[in-house]
């Protein structure tokens, strides 16, 4: 039931999904930048100081807001994150999206959890689409050199 739940996600977003680079020859960085609809997730990680390494060899998952994602947090709290005193919070909200290794599709399956860089879990939920947390997944499997992305509608936050 996931995989036929999974493909129809995959198959009805496909073409609204971002358009990301052919191939999977760039890094997730490069391939978050060439998609276009991450801008603010790019400014994010690069004031948090992660840029290197989401680089790096990897490979990570990452589960990627948009740019609509972050625009539905309240007024002012991106600009608030981006400020250099608050950098340990941004990193903290960024590293809580990546989860080492590369977690395709097909190696979810409802109900599991896992640890993510930032040390807390994130939880899968495919009774009704496939959901992070309480993030849909809207594009899935955006393969990059150095590991995976799987795009979210929404900034998924750790516990406090």
């Amino acid at each position: 039931m996931f995989r036929r739940t999974f493909l129809a996600l995959t198959t009805a977003t496909a073409l609204a999904a971002p358009a990301f680079a052919d191939g999977h020859s760039k890094d997730i960085v490069d391939t978050a930048v060439a998609a276009g609809t991450f801008t603010t997730l790019v400014a994010a990680v690069d004031a948090a100081g992660l840029v290197e390494t989401l680089k790096g060899d990897g490979p990570f998952t990452v589960f990627a807001p948009t740019d609509d994602a972050f625009a539905a947090l309240p007024a002012g709290t991106v600009e608030t994150l981006l400020m250099p005193e608050n950098r340990e919070q941004l990193v903290a909200i960024l590293t809580y999206h990546v989860v080492p290794g590369k977690v395709m599709s097909t190696d979810l399956s409802d109900g599991m959890t896992a640890a993510t860089v930032q040390g807390g879990e994130i939880t899968v939920d495919l009774s009704n689409g496939v959901m992070v947390n309480d993030a849909t997944v809207v594009a899935a499997d955006i393969e990059a050199s150095n590991g995976v992305i799987h795009v979210i509608d929404k900034v998924i936050l750790p516990a406090s």
